[in-house]
């Protein structure tokens, strides 16, 4: 179980058309960004749409430990009085960031130019990943890492007292340890200098513009250098989280392959390094159009409005668009169970080490529902048919897009699916469930 929560097994079963406007929570990574610039920022910065999830409400914890005012004001709105660049405070406690992965990474690049010392901690999912891949570029900064073996958490952070600019080449594409290298760059003199080979979201270096950083990209054989000048005086914002496309993912793919289906889901951030499971249901023939584009907040914005599509066929998913839609796998693959023909899914290697093993899982709990799955160490391949049987019992793994996957696929089943653990969606998505429910879908908590 998570940290979090107690076991909640469920229970998902067809339904009749899911129609409606699905209202998703704001997005996540936003939110966390929000959090960290604001309590790095001087001055009050105001957070409006912030998605309440458990993930984002331990960032909020651990933006408190490290000595910025954090203050919920009620309906997502809050407001952030932050301490500057390189003003934290050392925590009395171990920080908890609980099963966000994203949490622990920013955090420990935010604190490691500070000459400070901080203990990170999580649940069983989150301490069984991997650190190294942020506590190694930090260490270029001359920060110190003491953690268990393989290095996981719990770690202990020892901050740079005299930190010093690094340029450093992020080795696979991964948007958390290019932020991560970022948020520690800001306070260290002189400029960092950051390279993707693939380019990966991109909201911390818009965030960090909007905040007053000076900071630059620049598309060179190389890939994607951006340039940080160090020890800005970031400017306090007011910000307006768009609604996250991660979580409307699922109420999208579940009106795609359930019959009669018509939903709109309104507000979606389209950012182009995270609209890829889009672009990819299009490509696949899904009925999935935008409504009112537009910007808000230097974002791209819109209305999605997703139709059942029996038609949808299998396709070879480009493997350069992984990193734009690297968490909506497990709910395509869902898709592709509906899909005819195969949908390959190439250069995913990142999703081994997420949460859980979520090419593992899925294949896993897919075959176990009559669907034909094969799969490597950076690929799978889902075989689908107008039909799926379900029927199974399936396992979250302690993770929140496991388990909102297989809620979907057993709403398009001939049999019900089951789920071990629902606990962990609350933190992404703490009200699935009842937004769902208002659809149209069939979802019960079963005794435990």
């Amino acid at each position: 179980m998570s940290s979090h929560a107690t076991p909640i097994p469920m229970t998902s079963a067809a339904c009749g058309p899911l129609t409606g406007v699905a209202d998703v929570p704001g997005d996540k990574s936003i939110s966390h960004r929000s959090l960290i610039l604001g309590a790095m920022a001087v001055g009050e910065t105001r957070i409006s749409g912030l998605l309440e999830g458990e993930d984002v409400l331990d960032t909020a914890a651990a933006m408190r430990a490290f000595g910025a005012e954090v203050t919920d004001l009620g309906h997502g709105n809050w407001s952030v009085h932050g301490v500057g660049v390189g003003g934290f405070a050392e925590p009395d406690w171990v920080i908890d960031c609980g099963n966000s992965g994203t949490s622990v990474r920013l955090i420990m690049g935010a604190m490691a130019t500070c000459p400070i010392t901080a203990t990170f901690s999580g649940d069983a999912s989150l301490n069984k990943r991997p650190m190294a891949r942020v506590t190694d570029p930090i260490a270029l900064f001359g920060a110190v890492s003491v953690g268990r073996s393989g290095g996981r958490l719990p770690m202990t952070i020892v901050g740079a007292a005299n930190p010093v600019p690094v340029r450093y080449t992020v080795p696979m594409p991964s948007a958390q340890v290019k932020s991560a290298v970022l948020l520690a760059g800001l306070n260290a003199p002189g400029q960092t200098v950051v390279i993707e080979k693939e380019a990966t979201r991109d909201h911390t270096e818009r965030m960090l513009a909007g905040f007053g950083a000076e900071i630059t990209t620049e598309v060179t054989e190389e890939g994607r250098v951006i340039t940080l000048t160090g020890q800005p005086e970031l400017q306090p914002q007011t910000i307006t989280v768009p609604r996250d496309p991660s979580s409307a993912a699922f109420p999208v793919c579940a009106a795609l392959i359930v019959p009669g289906s018509d939903v709109l889901i309104p507000n979606i951030g389209l950012n182009p390094t995270r609209a890829g499971l889009f672009i990819t249901l299009r490509d696949m023939g899904a009925d999935l159009t935008y409504e009112n584009e537009r910007l808000e907040g230097g974002e791209p914005v819109a209305d999605l409005r997703a139709r059942y599509s029996p038609d949808m066929k299998g396709i070879a998913v480009p493997p350069e668009r992984a990193a734009s839609m690297i968490d909506e796998y497990p709910i395509l693959s869902v898709v592709a169970a509906f899909a005819q023909g195969d949908t390959e899914m190439r250069g995913v290697k990142e999703l081994r080490v997420k949460e859980s093993d979520r090419i593992d899982a899925m294949a896993t709990g897919l075959r176990a529902c009559g669907v034909t799955v094969e799969d490597g160490p950076d690929w799978w391949v889902v075989t689908g048919g107008k039909t799926v049987e379900g029927g199974a019992r399936c396992a979250s793994h302690l993770d929140h897009r496991i388990a909102m996957s297989f809620m979907v696929l057993g709403m398009a089943t001939e049999q019900p699916v089951q789920l071990d653990d629902g606990s962990p969606i609350a933190t992404s998505f703490p009200i699935f469930e009842p937004l769902m429910a208002r659809l149209g879908a069939q979802i019960t908590r079963d005794p435990g």
